[in-house]
């Protein structure tokens, strides 16, 4: 990936704000990483940490969101990315259907079930699953009714990154299509995307991979996802 971050562009410190939105049953240090490796090219990094297993995630959205969006309040900060894991691009994209964001600027996400998760219809009945993943797990289901599937289009400039390699094998089974363990290559997607791109890594790690960080970065800055 060297091309690729040499076509990376440093800009002015802090003239634009990147928010880190982990996943379901995480916390910000997932995110550690891309934190670090972001905030080298001169972004300001905001990284959530949000209790996701406490409230559904209307609730969940509306406190870390706000929250996020305080600390990027500074006049110099012409833009406000964000970068989400799983769960967090559902609540960010639950956030938007109702409300708006001044300076808005690009959103990547990795992994997310945008379309639910069949995971989620198989063992969302079990007592187990409930303890793990709380209120917010239980709505992410493949189904209509579900959160992500109510939501709609996305009506922002938007890239999804998927992952195509799976390491629970139990878990990647309850799942007919090409998937990372958690959700499907297609249940990723969701109309109005700008762009979409498959790399080989599994739904709990993603996040972590130098290589999904840069396309990422790359696609804040261009629009589009390195070829």
């Amino acid at each position: 990936m060297e091309n690729l971050k040499a076509k990376l562009i440093p800009i002015d410190k802090d003239s634009e704000a990147i928010i880190l939105l982990h996943g379901l049953a995480r916390t910000s240090r997932s995110m550690n990483k891309a934190a670090k490796l972001l905030a080298a090219y001169g972004y300001k990094i905001v990284n959530v940490d949000y209790p996701s297993r406490s409230a559904d995630i209307g609730a969940l959205a509306q406190s870390c969101i706000v929250q996020a969006l305080k600390q990027c309040e500074s006049e110099t900060i012409k833009k406000i990315h964000f970068l989400t894991h799983s769960m967090g691009g559902i609540l960010l994209r639950d956030y938007l259907a109702s409300q708006s964001i001044d300076k808005l600027g690009r959103v990547v996400m990795l992994a997310p079930p945008n379309q639910g998760s069949e995971v989620v219809d198989k063992l969302g009945g079990w007592k187990l699953f409930y303890y793990l993943n709380g209120p917010a797990g239980l709505q992410l289901g493949t189904g209509s009714n579900s959160v992500p599937n109510r939501l709609g289009p996305v009506d922002f400039q938007l890239g999804v990154i998927a992952g195509s390699k799976a390491v629970n094998p139990f878990l990647s089974r309850l799942i007919p299509d090409v998937n990372d363990g958690k959700v499907s290559v297609s249940r990723a997607q969701v109309e109005g995307m700008k762009d979409f791109i498959v790399m080989p890594y599994s739904h709990s790690f993603i996040m972590r991979h130098e290589a999904v960080i840069e396309q990422a970065l790359y696609f804040i800055q261009q629009g589009y996802f390195a070829g």
